[in-house]
């Protein structure tokens, strides 16, 4: 059966467009942990787990983003799993956005103690290297970002999109996705992103904004044993 690139997106991006940043051999890769906490398998047999195994760190778990919940192989135990829905933008934002300050390296400190804060999901040191990064700044304090993290061939994932808790309500989460999901389409990628099923209000948000569910994948968090 063919699959798209989306049904094993840390894998298809480790493999292409971020082949620059993958460690791992075989059927198994692994984005570095302070970049994103992310590994990947080509496949679920024995040979892909023995290789994801190989470049773990030690007392580390796999985290995987997996078409379905499978088998646990031998020689690993479960930490925990949950499913995340995928969903994707099939045209460009109607709306426009005004402008969105570009984010530099030179911003990083800033990024990091907005997502301290923020909780947006898994963001170290060095995420802000995977893509580009938009954000909105109130007086000289950064209140808000979002960006670009998984790229895969045609397609880039938007991610860390978030706002202070004292200036949301203000639309400046749409605004960034949409000003992320134009410049995905301008640059001839699809944009899609991940959210879980329980966050209500995101899911809702980007129902809005033209992003529709593509499917449920199941993140696995495995360790060796």
């Amino acid at each position: 059966m063919t699959r798209n690139v989306l049904d094993n997106p840390v894998w298809h991006a480790l493999e292409g467009p971020h082949r620059v940043h993958a460690l791992g051999r075989g059927l198994a890769r692994h984005y570095p942990r302070d970049m994103a906490p992310f590994s990947a398998i080509a496949e679920p047999s024995a040979a892909a787990y023995a290789d994801l195994a190989a470049d773990l760190p030690a007392d580390t778990e796999a985290r995987l983003f997996r078409p379905a919940k499978e088998p646990l192989p031998a020689g690993w135990q479960e930490v925990g799993n949950f499913p995340m829905l995928q969903m994707v933008a099939s045209r460009p934002p109607e709306v426009a956005e005004p402008p969105m300050l570009e984010l530099s390296p030179a911003d990083a400190p800033a990024m990091l103690e907005l997502v301290a804060i923020a909780q947006p999901g898994p963001f170290g040191r060095l995420t802000p290297l995977l893509g580009r990064y938009l954000g909105i700044r109130h007086g000289d304090r950064l209140v808000a970002i979002g960006g670009e993290r998984l790229r895969l061939p045609g397609h880039v994932e938007l991610s860390a999109i978030c706002v202070h808790p004292a200036m949301r309500g203000k639309g400046y989460a749409a605004g960034l996705t949409r000003a992320l999901t134009r410049l995905a389409f301008e640059n001839d990628n699809v944009p899609f992103l991940h959210v879980r099923p329980d966050n209500v209000a995101a899911v809702s948000l980007y129902r809005r904004l033209g992003f529709e569910v593509r499917r449920e994948l199941i993140v696995l968090w495995r360790r060796p044993t």
